[in-house]
């Protein structure tokens, strides 16, 4: 794993979404990233790739509904696209849903990512935090 911290920008995956995010002026790009994790439920593993970017995507839809994790030097341009999007943005109870299937996926027995993250000492760190981005949401 490329990986320097355990929030959901931490690592070359979820950088390389955020560069993607960058084009995108509205949610078409979270909506699609989401239905991509979900389109592997059911499947015999979701790959850490699609963990990583389907963490980035519930964390950016967390930060337009006002209940992001604090900021940090990893979601700068993360954070100067919601306040490009916010303005134009409307809650979506359908998006807020997926994601948090979403992570349940990511933290499932299914999941390469959990199971990549089960090896590190910071495990129980990470998956506070993934829980913490799926808590967020659901308040």
């Amino acid at each position: 794993m490329g990986t320097w911290a355990i929030g959901p920008y931490g690592n070359d995956c979820a950088q390389d979404w955020v560069e993607d995010l960058q084009e995108s002026k509205d949610l078409y790009f979270i909506e699609e990233t989401l239905g991509n994790v979900l389109a592997s439920e059911g499947a015999q593993e979701l790959e850490a790739p699609f963990g990583e970017e389907g963490i980035a995507a519930a964390e950016t839809l967390a930060r337009l509904e006002g209940k992001g994790a604090p900021a940090d030097e990893d979601t700068s341009e993360v954070d100067e696209w919601v306040t490009a999007v916010r303005p134009k943005y409307k809650h979506r109870a359908d998006l807020v849903e997926k994601a948090g299937r979403v992570l349940d996926l990511v933290l499932s027995d299914a999941s390469e990512l959990r199971q990549l993250w089960e090896e590190a000492e910071e495990y129980a760190d990470w998956r506070a935090s993934v829980e913490g981005i799926k808590a967020r949401l659901a308040s």
